[in-house]
């Protein structure tokens, strides 16, 4: 089956994705090409995210030595506003609209601009996690989605070369986790099992799609994958949110992050683009049971064949189905395969 076009379902989406690894072998591959990579200043007070900068908003940045979080100068949700509601008008099944509140923050990883997640020494990165939880707990209390995710790189709409992560808040179940909230619930239903601890279960069992493992965490190509290299990290115990790591999942997280991220960017010799993000269950939802869900987070990446040639969702993926070309398994096997000290590392020694 894997040498031949076939579907393949996703259960978290209930959507299929079109697989057909026949084209790889297509005369054309595109040029496996190490590309300059642009000097990024350590210290450039016209960035806005360096220590002492003064932002858009006319705020001054503290001297911070480690993590540092802001509201977004440019939020793309607001607080709430009691005339909101007056704006909002029944006009019939085809025109409906409702309020939209939250807020919108900014993290970032650390003070240098030309740092990056993979080279941070692990301490730091655990000081990135626990600040993600400490943003959590407090955003939870007021909203019921919490979004964190990290565009990285420019083609991925990152637009300033600092290393940093985005936090947005909502008073309402964004599309993709309101689809996974009904999808797990009914195999929870259904199986009685958590369908992610399950799939977690078999991926273990099966050792085709593992990149990483170590005692805490499992990152893995789903089967379902569409992005090429995409991967899909997973507590190995039942986990309902960030908030419920405990200290030594805090640890083995940031560990498994950085090695993972190191193996992207020792794929093509580049600092690997990808938006990733965490889903875990709904806040705000005391009275409800919530035992269907697994906290995971996402890596998207679009990088095919090289560090300049890229997997596009158009024509067909935006109007039928997702579509890949590269298998989940061989996928898997380039990144378990790649070594895990950074390449930057290597050049240095060299």
């Amino acid at each position: 089956m894997d040498e031949k076009p076939h579907l393949r379902f996703n259960p978290l989406k209930d959507e299929w994705v079109v697989v057909s690894p026949h084209r790889t072998k297509r005369p054309w591959k595109g040029q496996v090409e190490k590309t300059e990579e642009t000097t990024i200043p350590r210290r450039d007070l016209n960035n806005p995210l360096v220590p002492s900068a003064i932002r858009a908003s006319g705020v001054k940045n503290p001297e911070y030595s480690s993590v540092y979080v802001f509201k977004n100068d440019f939020p793309a949700l607001l607080e709430e506003n009691e005339d909101d509601a007056s704006i909002f008008k029944d006009e019939g099944e085809l025109f409906q609209s409702a309020p939209a509140h939250g807020t919108c923050k900014v993290l970032c990883f650390h003070p240098w601009s030309d740092m990056i997640l993979p080279l941070m020494e692990t301490s730091d990165v655990v000081k990135v996690v626990q600040e993600w939880i400490k943003q959590y707990i407090e955003l939870s209390k007021k909203y019921c989605w919490v979004q964190i995710f990290e565009n990285r790189g420019e083609i991925m709409g990152c637009s300033n070369p600092h290393p940093h992560c985005q936090i947005w808040a909502s008073s309402f179940l964004p599309n993709e986790p309101s689809v996974k909230d009904k999808t797990q619930q009914a195999y929870f239903l259904k199986h009685g099992t958590p369908l992610l601890m399950d799939y977690l279960k078999q991926e273990i069992k099966k050792k085709e799609r593992i990149v990483i493992e170590n005692n805490h965490w499992l990152a893995v190509v789903p089967y379902w994958a569409v992005w090429p290299y995409e991967t899909l990290l997973l507590p190995k115990r039942h986990i309902l949110r960030l908030s419920d790591l405990t200290n030594d999942e805090q640890v083995s997280l940031a560990t498994i992050m950085k090695l993972l991220v190191t193996k992207y960017d020792n794929l093509f010799h580049c600092v690997f683009p990808y938006s990733m993000g965490w889903h875990g269950a709904p806040t705000l939802m005391d009275n409800d049971d919530c035992s269907h869900w697994q906290l995971h987070a996402h890596y998207y990446p679009p990088l095919l064949r090289s560090s300049t040639v890229k997997k596009f969702l158009v024509g067909y993926e935006m109007l039928a189905s997702p579509q890949r070309d590269l298998t989940a398994e061989h996928a898997a096997q380039k990144l378990r395969e790649l070594p895990d000290v950074h390449y930057k590392l290597v050049m240095n020694k060299e």
